[in-house]
């Protein structure tokens, strides 16, 4: 491992692709090829004007041969807290089974999910309240439709 890269963070996806492509001493459209997408969408990636799918991702990083949750996290897909192997998205996006466009609406809808949890947690800070009875007696909880079902009332 280099001492002198340790210090060194790389800001954007685009910056780390092009970095970790100038260390694999490929060139654009190698990697392009590599990837199997096209030179100019992978260019634009670069650049940082195109956002790529996860599958997308998954096929740069084989063709670098670095690790797709990298990619994943440096695209805002997974949170560096998921850590690798476990987690939900990681399971998702490792899914053969799954299309992209399946695979992109269940991350969604579990990150949704999840922010809905947050918010619920911060609102139920406070102790539930039960429901109050008339006269402090307990509710009767059998159905009027119940044919063992007796009533006390005069």
């Amino acid at each position: 491992m280099a001492i002198g890269k340790v210090g060194k963070t790389v800001e954007t996806l685009g910056d780390y692709l092009k970095e970790q492509r100038t260390t694999a001493r490929l060139s654009l459209r190698q990697l392009a090829d590599q990837a199997g997408v096209s030179n100019p969408y992978l260019s634009q990636i670069e650049r940082g004007l195109r956002k790529p799918s996860a599958e997308v991702l998954s096929q740069i990083a084989k063709a670098l041969r670095i690790s797709a949750e990298q990619l994943y996290i440096r695209a805002g897909i997974l949170s560096p807290e998921d850590g690798v192997g476990g987690s939900v998205e990681l399971a998702i996006l490792g899914d053969t089974g799954l299309t992209e466009r399946q695979k992109q609406s269940l991350l969604d809808v579990y990150a949704s999910f999840l922010a809905l949890n947050a918010a619920d947690e911060s609102d139920s800070l406070e102790e539930p309240e039960l429901p109050a009875t008339e006269s402090g007696q307990g509710t009767d909880v059998q159905s009027e439709h119940d044919p063992n079902h007796v009533t006390t009332e005069g």
